[in-house]
């Protein structure tokens, strides 16, 4: 099979089945491309994922770009994220063309929620194992996990993230002098490549405001609009809600009710939250306005990535740098942990019925080595029995 249908093939099985949200996707990818693949390793995935839980935009898609072309290049990269893209992408727009109303019930939404607490458990066990083996990164992992739910500030996972990497700069670095340096590149790409999307990002950022103000086009105006939101957002794709609402709904671009049914749908359906932006364009100016949308938010993902993965082996290979990613790695299990359990947790698991069937979902999951896309089914057959 040819290398970058591969790619395509198995992003486009993850996008159809990846349900439950970002810290969901990352147990998914776990799954998939550590432990079932081995396209890359623990260490690999874990710098990747602190890499991308820095970035704004949505770090889930931002983890599978930076898979993506780690195995073919930029074009693997973009192959990568459409397959993953694609499924949600086009289930939001067909859904707003044939919108009905903001009542409707599906019990097996409910079912797959229990999936994404089964597969998000297996992943914290995965990557905890290989990344909190030590005293010293079981407390820093502990710490996040405190502050994150402890302190309800947006920010505060890029803080952590800071903290701790400092912490692993200063305390950790002697840990790593000792790892070889004579190692194959992870990401072979041009840093003039680097340059340029990292000025175009800003480039944009600052100059669709002003243009958009000065013509007053609906089509740069959108541009704009989702384009900022896709800069501005760290977190997870549930903090875009807000930038999107302020930006679409004030202005009667898209009605309160649309808007909401829209987003309840974008988290029913597999892949990045992120694409209730091609719902959104798809209600304002029909199939181009869809397209446009998707693109114009998961663009400032891509600029921004593709502006740090040419210097990203670089950076790990410095003596400071591979502490202070030691010491962030920890801290992604603390945050995965933290999402684990608010909003995952908290908003799936209210019933003894609830907890008795995600512990079976579990135990197939991580014991009895079902696939995840058997878990997928046999949750939305349960969201669909018990429901």
């Amino acid at each position: 099979m040819n290398k970058y249908t591969n790619i395509f093939l198995v992003a486009l099985k993850l996008g159809l089945l990846s349900f439950g949200g970002p810290t969901a996707h990352l147990g998914y990818f776990y799954d998939e491309y550590v432990k079932k693949r081995k396209w890359l390793d623990e260490k690999e995935y874990s710098d990747l994922v602190a890499l991308c839980q820095f970035l704004p935009g949505p770090a889930s898609s931002q983890v599978g770009i930076g898979i993506g072309t780690m195995r073919g290049g930029i074009i693997g990269g973009i192959i990568s994220f459409i397959g993953f893209t694609l499924p949600s992408v086009i289930m939001l727009m067909i859904f707003s063309m044939l919108f009905t109303n903001s009542d409707a019930n599906f019990t097996w939404i409910q079912g797959l929620k229990l999936v994404a607490v089964a597969i998000v458990a297996q992943a914290i066990i995965g990557m905890g194992k290989k990344l909190t083996n030590t005293k010293t990164t079981i407390t820093l992992a502990l710490f996040v996990l405190i502050l994150a739910l402890v302190i309800n500030n947006l920010y505060i996972q890029v803080i952590a993230l800071l903290i701790t990497g400092l912490y692993g700069l200063i305390f950790l670095r002697k840990d790593t002098t000792s790892r070889n340096k004579i190692k194959n590149k992870t990401f072979i790409l041009p840093k003039k490549l680097g340059l340029v999307s990292l000025s175009l990002f800003f480039l944009l950022l600052t100059i669709l405001p002003i243009a958009s103000s000065i013509t007053n086009n609906l089509w740069l105006k959108m541009f704009d609009s989702f384009y900022r939101s896709g800069s501005l957002v760290f977190g997870g794709g549930h903090v875009v809600l807000p930038l999107l609402k302020n930006e679409f709904v004030p202005s009667g671009l898209i009605s309160p009710d649309n808007f909401l049914t829209g987003y309840a749908v974008a988290q029913a359906v597999p892949g990045p939250l992120f694409t209730f932006a091609s719902y959104i364009g798809m209600s304002i100016e029909g199939i181009s306005g869809g397209i446009l949308a998707t693109i114009a938010i998961f663009l400032p993902a891509f600029l921004l990535l593709f502006g740090i993965l040419p210097f990203w082996d670089n950076i790990k290979s410095n003596i400071y740098a591979e502490g202070f990613l030691k010491g962030i790695s920890s801290s992604v299990v603390g945050i995965l942990i933290a999402a684990f359990y608010n909003p995952i947790w908290t908003s799936t698991i209210k019933s003894e019925l609830d907890f008795a069937l995600v512990s079976l979902l579990f135990v197939l999951l991580m014991y009895f080595k079902f696939p995840s896309w058997s878990i997928v089914l046999i949750g939305i057959i349960l969201g669909i029995l018990f429901y």
